[in-house]
């Protein structure tokens, strides 16, 4: 985009691909800058400023993690200590996994811990009861053994936070950073955020108009057990306030140390879009010969991106109230901020020649507990389908997201197991394909995420 401001950019960036309201924030050379453009919902408009109230989804974890670093540094929490120490009722289906598994391992998604727990209906909603019924979540890896995205490990995490102060996680969390962070516009509880304009999330509806996604964004009976991996609603000022913080003044609430360790590189990982590397919590990524951390968020129909370059004192977040294309908006955006105020220039890489026989050798159904993931082949194409499995759909009176239909995707230069999409909802993701020790496919990363194979292709 070669727009000359930030207000152009985000407008003709929204009108593109039409997100009825989005907001962005950029800090640079000390100043922040903002831009909106559109409303808050199209059933009942408002218009969307730096105010405006977004659910920020999984950009949440970098609260939880920060809190964790916290008590760490106050002596209360050893993040190479068993999780059990904190949490002994711990109980997972894997008995060696729960004695192992260490808070070091949920921060930076190496506890082997499947994606999420998909039972929202029963029990209280509490993270007490999410821990309760971990035992029904598959453990896909022995813990420290590969990187995984993973929602259930950032709750378990919570329920640490919870143990150690003796508080509910949202009033530790509160506590801990969001206040001393100066956040006044940064909420959990849903009787905050209604007195203030908040935005609606946003799906396709007919002949692809968007139209307002229920629930807003969880049922608020059961919400608190997704909390520490999902649950915060914020602004854009006051995420590029939060950019601040991490980027560390020594104030007296956390150690410039601690925050720079989160920036650390703790695992590697491989073909990600979401990076490089973890740190704690933070994805880790080089773009263009410099270092950035940042950490994404979707909810239902709700996107936020924020992205900080500390050798810069640099940071961009964008936030975007339509699905499936605010993931796409925010990506744009976050580029055409690196590019025009620190000519930094973030390209996707190109795909190798179509080969038929790699791609027969991969195609075939993969999956996690809630979703599917198809890969199918033919002569000329290789494409990629992702969506919700349909038993968890009809089981839910909730408005799901839509499902991201098949879309063509390319192996990359290298070994041959590394992918790009090329189109869709979904362009630019990278992932890798994983094999057992005897060569064959298993399994297939997704925005971090470890698709076990189901089906080969037939």
């Amino acid at each position: 985009m070669a727009h000359e401001t930030l207000t152009d950019a985000v407008e003709a960036t929204a009108k593109e691909f039409e997100i009825p309201g989005v907001a962005v924030g950029v800090l640079a050379d000390g100043r922040e800058s903002y831009a909106s453009f559109g409303v808050t919902s199209v059933d009942n408009p408002l218009p969307v400023d730096e105010k405006t109230l977004f659910h920020v989804a999984s950009v949440t974890k970098t609260f939880t993690a920060t809190a964790l670093m916290r008590l760490a540094a106050e002596g209360r929490v050893e993040l190479t200590a068993p999780v059990r120490r904190y949490v002994p009722e711990l109980a997972l289906a894997d008995e060696r996994a729960a004695a192992e598994i260490t808070v070091l391992n949920l921060l930076n998604h190496t506890s082997g811990l499947d994606w999420n727990l998909i039972d929202p209906e029963e029990g209280d909603g509490s993270l007490a009861g999410f821990v309760a019924k971990m035992a029904e979540l598959d453990v896909i890896a022995p813990p420290g053994a590969r990187a995984s995205y993973s929602q259930a490990g950032y709750n378990l995490a919570g329920r640490v936070v919870e143990k150690v102060t003796g508080l509910p996680f949202e009033k530790a969390v509160t506590t801990l950073v969001v206040e001393p962070a100066g956040l006044s516009n940064t909420f959990f509880d849903l009787d905050e955020i209604m007195i203030r304009r908040f935005a609606v999330g946003h799906v396709g509806g007919e002949e692809g108009a968007p139209r307002p996604a229920r629930p807003w964004r969880a049922n608020p009976a059961t919400t608190r057990g997704n909390n520490p991996g999902g649950g915060l609603v914020s602004s854009t000022s006051d995420l590029l306030r939060w950019a601040r913080f991490q980027l560390g003044t020594d104030d007296g609430v956390l150690p410039t140390e601690a925050l720079r360790r989160m920036r650390q590189r703790t695992v590697e990982l491989r073909g990600s879009t979401l990076g490089d590397a973890f740190g704690i919590c933070w994805f880790l990524r080089e773009v263009d010969g410099v270092h950035t951390i940042g950490h994404g968020g979707s909810g239902n129909g709700q996107f936020a991106e924020l992205l900080i370059v500390p050798e810069r004192d640099f940071a961009v977040v964008s936030l975007a109230n339509a699905g499936p294309h605010g993931y796409s908006f925010n990506q744009s955006v976050v580029r055409w901020a690196l590019e025009h105020h620190l000519g930094v220039v973030d390209r996707d890489p190109e795909p190798i020649p179509y080969d038929a026989a790699r791609a027969r050798e991969v195609a075939g159904r993969y999956q996690i507990d809630a979703m599917n993931l198809d890969i199918a082949a033919d002569d000329a194409r290789l494409t990629l389908a992702v969506g919700i499995k349909p038993e968890i759909r009809a089981a839910s009176d909730a408005d799901m997201p839509p499902d991201y239909p098949a879309a063509d995707i390319g192996f990359l230069p290298g070994d041959g197991d590394e992918y790009i999409v090329t189109d869709g909802g979904l362009k630019g993701q990278r992932g890798y394909f994983s094999r057992d020790d005897s060569g064959a496919i298993v399994g297939v990363d997704l925005a971090g995420r470890l698709f076990t194979r189901a089906t080969p292709a037939s």
